[in-house]
Protein backbone atom coordinates (compact mmCIF):
# COMPACT_ATOMS: atom_id res chain seq x y z
CA UNK A 1 0.00 0.00 0.00
CA UNK A 2 3.06 2.27 0.45
CA UNK A 3 3.08 5.31 -1.74
CA UNK A 4 6.06 6.40 -4.08
CA UNK A 5 6.48 10.50 -3.37
CA UNK A 6 6.53 13.09 -0.80
CA UNK A 7 3.58 14.02 0.87
CA UNK A 8 3.69 17.13 3.57
CA UNK A 9 0.65 17.19 6.27
CA UNK A 10 0.93 21.25 7.14
CA UNK A 11 -0.46 23.22 9.98
CA UNK A 12 -2.45 20.40 12.09
CA UNK A 13 -2.44 19.52 15.30
CA UNK A 14 -0.65 16.82 15.87
CA UNK A 15 -0.98 13.88 18.46
CA UNK A 16 1.41 11.05 19.11
CA UNK A 17 0.57 9.41 22.34
CA UNK A 18 3.33 6.87 21.32
CA UNK A 19 6.25 9.77 21.44
CA UNK A 20 3.96 12.17 23.73
CA UNK A 21 3.12 14.66 20.84
CA UNK A 22 0.54 17.19 21.17
CA UNK A 23 1.29 20.58 19.16
CA UNK A 24 1.10 22.12 15.81
CA UNK A 25 3.33 20.33 13.58
CA UNK A 26 3.81 19.82 10.75
CA UNK A 27 4.34 15.96 9.18
CA UNK A 28 6.25 14.77 6.23
CA UNK A 29 5.52 11.48 4.58
CA UNK A 30 8.15 10.09 1.99
CA UNK A 31 7.76 6.81 -0.09
CA UNK A 32 4.77 5.95 2.13
CA UNK A 33 6.84 6.24 5.83
CA UNK A 34 6.93 8.87 7.93
CA UNK A 35 10.28 11.14 7.69
CA UNK A 36 9.69 14.16 9.70
CA UNK A 37 7.61 16.08 12.09
CA UNK A 38 8.51 19.73 12.68
CA UNK A 39 7.17 22.71 12.54
CA UNK A 40 6.91 25.18 9.61
CA UNK A 41 8.55 22.43 7.17
CA UNK A 42 9.03 23.64 4.06
CA UNK A 43 6.80 22.39 1.35
CA UNK A 44 7.81 20.34 -1.62
CA UNK A 45 8.95 21.32 -4.81
CA UNK A 46 7.20 18.52 -5.94
CA UNK A 47 4.89 16.86 -4.00
CA UNK A 48 1.30 17.51 -2.61
CA UNK A 49 0.57 19.39 0.26
CA UNK A 50 -2.52 18.88 2.45
CA UNK A 51 -3.39 22.13 4.62
CA UNK A 52 -4.87 20.63 7.91
CA UNK A 53 -5.59 23.36 9.93
CA UNK A 54 -8.08 23.27 12.56
CA UNK A 55 -7.76 19.39 12.54
CA UNK A 56 -6.09 17.01 14.62
CA UNK A 57 -3.81 14.61 12.97
CA UNK A 58 -2.90 11.31 14.46
CA UNK A 59 -1.61 7.70 13.22
CA UNK A 60 -4.16 5.63 12.04
CA UNK A 61 -6.70 4.12 14.33
CA UNK A 62 -5.82 0.30 15.20
CA UNK A 63 -8.91 -2.03 15.20
CA UNK A 64 -8.50 -5.46 17.38
CA UNK A 65 -11.75 -6.45 17.19
CA UNK A 66 -13.81 -6.83 14.11
CA UNK A 67 -15.99 -8.69 11.74
CA UNK A 68 -15.42 -8.25 8.13
CA UNK A 69 -17.90 -11.90 7.17
CA UNK A 70 -15.43 -13.43 4.59
CA UNK A 71 -15.73 -16.07 3.96
CA UNK A 72 -19.05 -17.28 3.66
CA UNK A 73 -21.33 -14.45 4.72
CA UNK A 74 -20.44 -11.80 1.60
CA UNK A 75 -24.29 -11.32 1.72
CA UNK A 76 -23.14 -9.20 5.38
CA UNK A 77 -20.04 -7.89 4.54
CA UNK A 78 -16.88 -8.79 2.38
CA UNK A 79 -13.12 -7.48 3.16
CA UNK A 80 -13.79 -5.17 0.55
CA UNK A 81 -16.76 -3.20 1.94
CA UNK A 82 -15.63 -3.56 5.64
CA UNK A 83 -12.57 -2.50 4.84
CA UNK A 84 -13.26 0.67 3.00
CA UNK A 85 -15.60 1.21 6.18
CA UNK A 86 -12.68 1.24 7.78
CA UNK A 87 -11.14 3.86 6.35
CA UNK A 88 -13.80 6.14 6.27
CA UNK A 89 -13.86 5.68 10.17
CA UNK A 90 -10.27 6.87 10.45
CA UNK A 91 -8.94 2.86 11.03
CA UNK A 92 -5.70 2.00 8.64
CA UNK A 93 -5.15 -1.61 11.22
CA UNK A 94 -8.38 -3.77 11.50
CA UNK A 95 -8.17 -7.42 12.93
CA UNK A 96 -10.81 -9.79 11.65
CA UNK A 97 -12.58 -12.23 13.92
CA UNK A 98 -12.83 -15.80 12.61
CA UNK A 99 -16.14 -16.60 12.84
CA UNK A 100 -16.82 -17.01 9.11
CA UNK A 101 -17.87 -19.81 7.11
CA UNK A 102 -15.61 -21.99 7.28
CA UNK A 103 -14.30 -20.85 10.60
CA UNK A 104 -10.44 -19.30 10.34
CA UNK A 105 -9.82 -22.73 12.15
CA UNK A 106 -7.07 -23.82 9.50
CA UNK A 107 -3.89 -22.47 7.69
CA UNK A 108 -5.89 -22.68 4.52
CA UNK A 109 -8.67 -20.32 5.69
CA UNK A 110 -6.40 -17.84 7.01
CA UNK A 111 -4.09 -17.71 4.25
CA UNK A 112 -7.53 -17.07 1.88
CA UNK A 113 -8.60 -13.80 4.10
CA UNK A 114 -4.75 -12.57 3.69
CA UNK A 115 -4.89 -13.02 0.28
CA UNK A 116 -8.05 -11.18 -0.33
CA UNK A 117 -6.99 -8.69 1.78
CA UNK A 118 -3.83 -8.08 -0.48
CA UNK A 119 -6.11 -7.81 -3.30
CA UNK A 120 -8.87 -6.10 -2.42
CA UNK A 121 -8.96 -4.25 0.53
CA UNK A 122 -8.11 -0.72 1.66
CA UNK A 123 -6.61 -0.70 4.99
CA UNK A 124 -4.09 -3.64 6.81
CA UNK A 125 -6.02 -6.24 7.51
CA UNK A 126 -4.63 -9.00 10.20
CA UNK A 127 -6.06 -12.51 10.53
CA UNK A 128 -7.81 -14.04 14.28
CA UNK A 129 -7.41 -17.60 14.39
CA UNK A 130 -10.23 -19.83 15.91
CA UNK A 131 -9.30 -21.09 19.77
CA UNK A 132 -11.39 -24.89 18.43
CA UNK A 133 -12.21 -26.87 15.47
CA UNK A 134 -15.27 -25.11 13.75
CA UNK A 135 -15.49 -22.81 16.94
CA UNK A 136 -17.16 -24.97 18.50
CA UNK A 137 -15.48 -25.25 21.64
CA UNK A 138 -14.80 -28.87 21.85
CA UNK A 139 -11.15 -29.49 20.45
CA UNK A 140 -8.61 -27.03 19.61
CA UNK A 141 -7.41 -25.75 16.49
CA UNK A 142 -4.02 -26.16 15.44
CA UNK A 143 -2.99 -23.06 17.20
CA UNK A 144 0.71 -23.53 15.75
CA UNK A 145 -0.16 -23.92 12.70
CA UNK A 146 -2.27 -20.69 12.30
CA UNK A 147 0.27 -18.61 14.21
CA UNK A 148 2.58 -19.74 11.96
CA UNK A 149 0.30 -18.66 9.03
CA UNK A 150 0.05 -15.47 10.34
CA UNK A 151 -2.77 -15.64 13.53
CA UNK A 152 -2.69 -12.51 15.52
CA UNK A 153 -4.61 -14.28 18.01
CA UNK A 154 -6.90 -16.47 19.08
CA UNK A 155 -10.98 -16.39 19.40
CA UNK A 156 -13.88 -18.49 18.98
CA UNK A 157 -15.63 -14.49 19.23
CA UNK A 158 -19.43 -15.29 19.24
CA UNK A 159 -19.40 -17.96 21.00
CA UNK A 160 -17.45 -18.35 24.26
CA UNK A 161 -15.12 -21.20 24.78
CA UNK A 162 -17.31 -22.65 27.90
CA UNK A 163 -15.54 -25.54 28.68
CA UNK A 164 -13.03 -24.92 31.50
CA UNK A 165 -9.88 -27.33 30.76
CA UNK A 166 -10.40 -26.36 26.29
CA UNK A 167 -9.95 -22.83 27.66
CA UNK A 168 -6.48 -23.97 29.90
CA UNK A 169 -5.10 -25.87 27.26
CA UNK A 170 -5.50 -22.83 24.69
CA UNK A 171 -3.84 -20.19 27.49
CA UNK A 172 -1.25 -22.88 28.17
CA UNK A 173 -0.98 -23.22 24.49
CA UNK A 174 -0.85 -19.73 24.12
CA UNK A 175 1.98 -19.14 26.53
CA UNK A 176 4.02 -20.86 24.20
CA UNK A 177 3.48 -19.30 20.81
CA UNK A 178 3.67 -15.87 22.64
CA UNK A 179 -0.08 -14.73 21.52
CA UNK A 180 -3.20 -13.82 23.55
CA UNK A 181 -6.52 -15.74 23.38
CA UNK A 182 -9.37 -13.10 23.25
CA UNK A 183 -12.74 -14.61 24.91
CA UNK A 184 -16.05 -13.73 24.30
CA UNK A 185 -17.24 -14.20 28.10
CA UNK A 186 -20.58 -15.27 28.23
CA UNK A 187 -21.97 -18.23 30.96
CA UNK A 188 -24.07 -20.11 28.42
CA UNK A 189 -26.50 -21.23 30.93
CA UNK A 190 -27.34 -17.73 31.98
CA UNK A 191 -27.06 -16.34 28.40
CA UNK A 192 -29.35 -18.96 27.18
CA UNK A 193 -32.59 -17.26 25.00
CA UNK A 194 -31.87 -13.85 26.49
CA UNK A 195 -31.62 -10.79 23.88
CA UNK A 196 -30.81 -8.07 25.85
CA UNK A 197 -29.89 -6.77 29.15
CA UNK A 198 -31.42 -8.22 32.23
CA UNK A 199 -33.03 -4.76 34.16
CA UNK A 200 -35.90 -2.39 33.96
CA UNK A 201 -35.69 -2.03 30.17
CA UNK A 202 -36.05 -6.13 29.41
CA UNK A 203 -39.11 -6.09 31.76
CA UNK A 204 -41.12 -3.25 30.32
CA UNK A 205 -40.27 -4.70 26.41
CA UNK A 206 -41.37 -8.39 28.14
CA UNK A 207 -37.78 -9.91 26.79
CA UNK A 208 -35.61 -12.40 28.80
CA UNK A 209 -32.53 -10.71 29.61
CA UNK A 210 -28.60 -11.35 30.08
CA UNK A 211 -28.00 -10.88 33.59
CA UNK A 212 -24.65 -9.02 33.87
CA UNK A 213 -23.22 -12.63 35.93
CA UNK A 214 -23.21 -14.17 32.94
CA UNK A 215 -20.40 -12.24 31.53
CA UNK A 216 -18.91 -11.83 35.14
CA UNK A 217 -18.55 -15.81 36.08
CA UNK A 218 -16.59 -15.93 33.33
CA UNK A 219 -14.42 -13.48 33.69
CA UNK A 220 -13.19 -14.42 36.44
CA UNK A 221 -13.06 -18.35 35.50
CA UNK A 222 -10.53 -17.21 32.78
CA UNK A 223 -8.26 -15.14 34.68
CA UNK A 224 -7.38 -17.66 37.10
CA UNK A 225 -6.98 -19.93 34.37
CA UNK A 226 -4.57 -17.29 33.47
CA UNK A 227 -2.55 -16.87 36.98
CA UNK A 228 -2.72 -20.72 36.66
CA UNK A 229 -1.12 -21.21 33.16
CA UNK A 230 0.65 -17.77 32.45
CA UNK A 231 -1.27 -17.46 29.14
CA UNK A 232 -2.08 -14.17 27.62
CA UNK A 233 -5.73 -13.70 28.20
CA UNK A 234 -7.98 -11.18 26.87
CA UNK A 235 -11.22 -10.35 27.46
CA UNK A 236 -13.20 -8.81 24.37
CA UNK A 237 -16.01 -6.23 24.76
CA UNK A 238 -15.84 -6.02 28.25
CA UNK A 239 -19.32 -4.23 29.53
CA UNK A 240 -19.89 -4.77 33.12
CA UNK A 241 -19.03 -3.39 36.14
CA UNK A 242 -17.98 -6.00 38.19
CA UNK A 243 -15.34 -8.27 35.35
CA UNK A 244 -13.98 -4.75 35.21
CA UNK A 245 -13.13 -4.65 39.02
CA UNK A 246 -11.97 -8.55 38.13
CA UNK A 247 -9.85 -7.51 35.93
CA UNK A 248 -8.39 -4.32 38.21
CA UNK A 249 -7.75 -6.71 40.48
CA UNK A 250 -5.65 -9.13 38.23
CA UNK A 251 -3.57 -5.85 37.64
CA UNK A 252 -3.49 -4.95 40.67
CA UNK A 253 -1.91 -8.82 41.52
CA UNK A 254 0.88 -8.46 38.69
CA UNK A 255 -1.06 -10.13 36.08
CA UNK A 256 0.68 -8.39 33.13
CA UNK A 257 -1.07 -11.80 30.92
CA UNK A 258 -4.17 -10.04 31.48
CA UNK A 259 -5.76 -7.17 29.47
CA UNK A 260 -9.59 -5.96 28.54
CA UNK A 261 -10.89 -3.52 25.22
CA UNK A 262 -14.39 -1.91 25.35
CA UNK A 263 -16.45 -0.52 22.78
CA UNK A 264 -17.92 2.57 21.15
CA UNK A 265 -21.44 1.64 21.54
CA UNK A 266 -20.92 0.33 25.44
CA UNK A 267 -19.11 3.54 26.28
CA UNK A 268 -21.59 5.78 24.87
CA UNK A 269 -25.50 3.90 24.99
CA UNK A 270 -27.39 2.00 27.57
CA UNK A 271 -30.15 -1.20 27.15
CA UNK A 272 -32.79 2.09 26.80
CA UNK A 273 -31.99 2.02 23.12
CA UNK A 274 -34.17 -0.34 22.62
CA UNK A 275 -36.90 1.72 23.85
CA UNK A 276 -36.26 3.50 20.54
CA UNK A 277 -37.38 7.05 20.84
CA UNK A 278 -40.33 9.24 21.35
CA UNK A 279 -42.06 11.42 18.77
CA UNK A 280 -40.27 14.40 18.97
CA UNK A 281 -37.27 11.98 18.74
CA UNK A 282 -36.06 11.91 22.41
CA UNK A 283 -34.51 9.10 24.05
CA UNK A 284 -36.95 7.56 26.06
CA UNK A 285 -35.62 6.45 29.49
CA UNK A 286 -38.62 6.40 32.27
CA UNK A 287 -40.16 2.51 32.68
CA UNK A 288 -43.33 4.36 33.02
CA UNK A 289 -43.16 5.81 30.07
CA UNK A 290 -46.04 4.87 26.85
CA UNK A 291 -44.10 2.53 24.62
CA UNK A 292 -44.03 3.92 20.72
CA UNK A 293 -44.06 2.18 17.38
CA UNK A 294 -40.20 2.48 17.39
CA UNK A 295 -39.90 0.14 20.67
CA UNK A 296 -37.88 -3.27 20.12
CA UNK A 297 -35.33 -1.28 18.29
CA UNK A 298 -33.39 -4.52 16.85
CA UNK A 299 -30.35 -2.33 15.66
CA UNK A 300 -29.78 -2.17 19.46
CA UNK A 301 -29.31 -5.82 19.79
CA UNK A 302 -26.19 -6.76 20.06
CA UNK A 303 -24.12 -9.46 22.08
CA UNK A 304 -22.85 -8.65 24.94
CA UNK A 305 -25.93 -6.63 25.14
CA UNK A 306 -26.01 -2.78 25.74
CA UNK A 307 -26.01 -2.30 29.90
CA UNK A 308 -27.33 -0.11 32.46
CA UNK A 309 -25.74 3.36 32.57
CA UNK A 310 -23.64 2.79 35.81
CA UNK A 311 -21.94 -0.05 34.08
CA UNK A 312 -21.40 2.33 30.89
CA UNK A 313 -20.12 5.06 33.60
CA UNK A 314 -17.96 2.06 35.06
CA UNK A 315 -16.19 1.59 32.03
CA UNK A 316 -15.60 5.11 30.84
CA UNK A 317 -13.85 5.57 34.12
CA UNK A 318 -12.09 2.45 33.14
CA UNK A 319 -11.10 3.36 29.91
CA UNK A 320 -9.65 6.83 31.86
CA UNK A 321 -7.56 4.83 34.97
CA UNK A 322 -6.33 2.29 33.13
CA UNK A 323 -7.82 -0.62 33.64
CA UNK A 324 -9.19 -1.03 29.96
CA UNK A 325 -6.37 -0.86 27.70
CA UNK A 326 -7.80 -0.11 24.32
CA UNK A 327 -11.09 0.80 22.18
CA UNK A 328 -12.37 -1.69 19.68
CA UNK A 329 -15.34 -1.75 17.38
CA UNK A 330 -16.57 -5.43 17.60
CA UNK A 331 -18.23 -3.84 13.87
CA UNK A 332 -20.37 -6.67 13.35
CA UNK A 333 -22.55 -6.04 9.73
CA UNK A 334 -25.74 -7.44 9.31
CA UNK A 335 -28.21 -7.62 5.94
CA UNK A 336 -31.35 -5.91 6.16
CA UNK A 337 -33.45 -9.60 6.83
CA UNK A 338 -31.46 -10.04 9.95
CA UNK A 339 -33.07 -7.13 11.69
CA UNK A 340 -36.24 -6.88 9.91
CA UNK A 341 -38.05 -9.72 12.34
CA UNK A 342 -38.72 -9.77 16.34
CA UNK A 343 -36.48 -8.94 18.83
CA UNK A 344 -36.34 -12.09 20.01
CA UNK A 345 -35.27 -13.51 16.45
CA UNK A 346 -32.75 -10.64 15.11
CA UNK A 347 -28.90 -10.78 14.76
CA UNK A 348 -26.98 -9.36 17.62
CA UNK A 349 -24.48 -6.82 16.34
CA UNK A 350 -24.20 -2.90 15.18
CA UNK A 351 -22.41 -1.91 11.99
CA UNK A 352 -19.39 0.41 13.87
CA UNK A 353 -16.63 1.46 11.88
CA UNK A 354 -18.21 4.59 10.35
CA UNK A 355 -19.96 5.94 13.22
CA UNK A 356 -17.17 4.88 16.12
CA UNK A 357 -15.16 8.61 16.27
CA UNK A 358 -18.34 10.38 16.68
CA UNK A 359 -19.64 8.48 19.50
CA UNK A 360 -16.26 8.83 21.05
CA UNK A 361 -16.01 12.22 20.36
CA UNK A 362 -19.47 12.57 22.99
CA UNK A 363 -16.97 11.09 25.79
CA UNK A 364 -14.34 14.36 24.68
CA UNK A 365 -16.75 17.16 24.71
CA UNK A 366 -18.50 16.25 28.08
CA UNK A 367 -15.29 16.18 29.31
CA UNK A 368 -15.04 12.74 30.19
CA UNK A 369 -12.03 11.49 28.37
CA UNK A 370 -9.08 13.87 27.38
CA UNK A 371 -8.56 13.87 23.82
CA UNK A 372 -5.07 12.80 23.94
CA UNK A 373 -5.89 9.65 26.12
CA UNK A 374 -8.98 8.74 23.14
CA UNK A 375 -6.20 8.72 20.59
CA UNK A 376 -4.07 6.59 22.53
CA UNK A 377 -6.56 4.02 22.93
CA UNK A 378 -7.24 4.00 19.17
CA UNK A 379 -3.90 3.92 18.24
CA UNK A 380 -0.39 3.16 20.30
CA UNK A 381 -2.57 1.21 23.29
CA UNK A 382 -3.84 -1.53 20.47
CA UNK A 383 -0.66 -1.48 18.42
CA UNK A 384 1.70 -2.36 21.93
CA UNK A 385 -1.15 -5.23 22.52
CA UNK A 386 0.15 -6.40 18.84
CA UNK A 387 3.80 -6.10 19.96
CA UNK A 388 3.52 -4.11 16.69
CA UNK A 389 6.02 -0.77 16.55
CA UNK A 390 5.55 0.13 13.25
CA UNK A 391 1.67 1.34 13.29
CA UNK A 392 0.08 3.34 16.31
CA UNK A 393 2.86 5.60 16.21
CA UNK A 394 4.11 9.28 13.97
CA UNK A 395 7.51 7.88 14.74
CA UNK A 396 10.25 8.57 11.88
CA UNK A 397 10.48 5.47 9.33
CA UNK A 398 7.05 4.29 11.27
CA UNK A 399 4.80 3.30 7.91
CA UNK A 400 2.36 6.65 7.19
CA UNK A 401 -0.51 5.95 8.10
CA UNK A 402 -2.64 8.31 9.40
CA UNK A 403 -6.34 9.98 10.30
CA UNK A 404 -7.17 13.42 10.04
CA UNK A 405 -10.14 14.38 11.55
CA UNK A 406 -12.44 17.67 12.50
CA UNK A 407 -12.99 17.07 15.80
CA UNK A 408 -16.24 19.83 15.97
CA UNK A 409 -17.53 18.94 12.76
CA UNK A 410 -21.31 17.92 13.59
CA UNK A 411 -23.42 15.86 10.72
CA UNK A 412 -26.31 13.48 10.83
CA UNK A 413 -25.60 9.76 10.32
CA UNK A 414 -26.97 7.92 7.33
CA UNK A 415 -26.94 4.56 6.99
CA UNK A 416 -27.65 4.84 2.88
CA UNK A 417 -23.98 6.41 2.76
CA UNK A 418 -22.36 3.64 4.49
CA UNK A 419 -19.55 1.91 2.92
CA UNK A 420 -20.34 -1.20 4.63
CA UNK A 421 -23.15 -3.51 4.05
CA UNK A 422 -24.14 -3.27 7.34
CA UNK A 423 -26.97 -0.88 7.82
CA UNK A 424 -27.45 -1.80 11.43
CA UNK A 425 -27.16 1.08 13.91
CA UNK A 426 -29.45 2.48 16.59
CA UNK A 427 -27.45 6.16 15.42
CA UNK A 428 -29.74 6.21 12.18
CA UNK A 429 -31.05 10.16 11.79
CA UNK A 430 -28.38 10.99 14.98
CA UNK A 431 -26.12 14.09 14.77
CA UNK A 432 -22.80 13.72 15.99
CA UNK A 433 -19.92 15.78 16.21
CA UNK A 434 -16.69 14.80 15.16
CA UNK A 435 -15.36 13.48 11.96
CA UNK A 436 -12.70 11.61 10.19
CA UNK A 437 -11.79 13.87 6.82
CA UNK A 438 -8.60 11.78 5.80
CA UNK A 439 -7.51 8.52 6.06
CA UNK A 440 -3.76 7.49 4.80
CA UNK A 441 -2.59 3.76 4.59
CA UNK A 442 1.37 3.65 3.49
CA UNK A 443 1.18 7.41 2.81
CA UNK A 444 -1.76 6.98 0.55
CA UNK A 445 -4.80 8.65 0.88
CA UNK A 446 -7.53 5.71 0.89
CA UNK A 447 -10.16 8.22 2.04
CA UNK A 448 -10.34 11.13 0.21
CA UNK A 449 -9.69 14.97 1.96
Amino acid sequence: MAQSGITLIKGGRLIDPSQGIDGNCDLLVENGVVSGVAQNITPPEHGTVIDAAGMVVSPGFVDVHCHLREPGFEDKETIATGTLAAARGGFTTVCAMPNTNPAMDTAATLEYVLRKARDEATVRVLPIGSVTKRSAGAELAEMGELAEAGAIGFSDDGNPVFNANIMRQALAYSSAVGLPVINHCEEPSLFHGGSMNEGWVSNRLGLKGIPNASEDIMVGRDIELAALTGGRYHVAHLTTEGSLELVRRAKERGMMNVSAEVTPHHLTMTDVAALGRSADGSSINCMFAPLTPAAYDTTAKVNPPLRAKKDMNALVAGLRDGVIDFIATDHAPHNFTGKQCTFHEADFGISVFETALGQLMELVHSGALELPLLIEKLTASPARFLHRNDIGTLRQGAVADITIIDIDEEWVVDTAQFASKGKNTPLQGATLRGRVHATLVGGEVVHPW
